[in-house]
């Protein structure tokens, strides 16, 4: 196989990984170099079924092959890691505890003061929870929404979501320019990871349903 920059990202990625979502990323990042990597990972803050455990290491394997430099690949994907949390930051501080407490109020099976407690919680943990939350397949965008209803300062906002974006995304684009022409081996196993993520959260909406309800059937 050619390894070349010539031979061009998608003529060296695996056959299965070149349609659909991956092959977008691989032309955005072939065509435009690190401001590509950047929009794709902005736009995956958004859009969740972009995932970053994709366009990072496949952003580190470009780097191999040259199209960009590893200082270029962090710099801009760690930008559209920001710019996207922002923009979930902005969402956020728009719909305000107000209309949070209004919607909250509406659902079934919980009690303001379960939003109280949460907001409580925020207050106290929120430094910690948006800088360790960008390094946590799923929540590493909805911690985002949070941070904003309850209006943390933004330049701490940014400072912890750049700390906390600069390790997730150097320890994938690494990967990437490791493995080469095996980078979407990364997406596999951060896969796992995001199961047993989503497993848990499941688990823990679930008990708490049962808990309301059966607090709710008691005399």
């Amino acid at each position: 196989m050619d390894l070349t920059p010539s031979a061009g990202l998608e003529a060296l990625a695996a056959p299965e990984t070149q349609g659909g979502i991956v092959g977008w990323a691989t032309g955005l990042v072939e065509t435009f170099g690190g401001p590509g990597a950047g929009a794709a990972i902005a736009l995956e803050n958004l859009f969740p079924p972009l995932p970053s455990e994709v366009i990072l290491p496949l952003t580190g394997f470009a780097a191999s092959q040259g199209v960009l430099s590893i200082a270029s690949a962090l710099f801009w994907t760690t930008l559209g890691s920001v710019v996207g949390a922002v923009v979930l930051y902005g969402i956020g501080a728009v719909f305000g505890r107000e209309r949070m407490h209004a919607w909250w109020a509406k659902l079934p099976l919980v009690k303001a003061s379960d939003l109280v407690r949460t907001e409580e919680w925020f207050a106290r943990h929120g430094t910690k929870a948006v800088l360790l939350g960008r390094m946590v397949p799923v929540f590493r965008s909805l911690i985002s929404v949070p941070a904003g209803v309850e209006r943390m300062p933004l330049p701490v906002f940014v400072g912890l979501t750049t700390a906390g974006s600069l390790v997730w995304n150097t320890v994938l684009v690494m990967a990437g320019y490791w493995l080469g022409d095996q980078w979407d081996v990364v997406g596999a196993y951060v896969g796992v990871v995001t199961r047993i993520v989503l497993a848990l959260a499941a688990v823990a909406l679930v008990g708490y349903v049962v808990m309301r309800v059966r607090g709710r059937d008691r005399p």
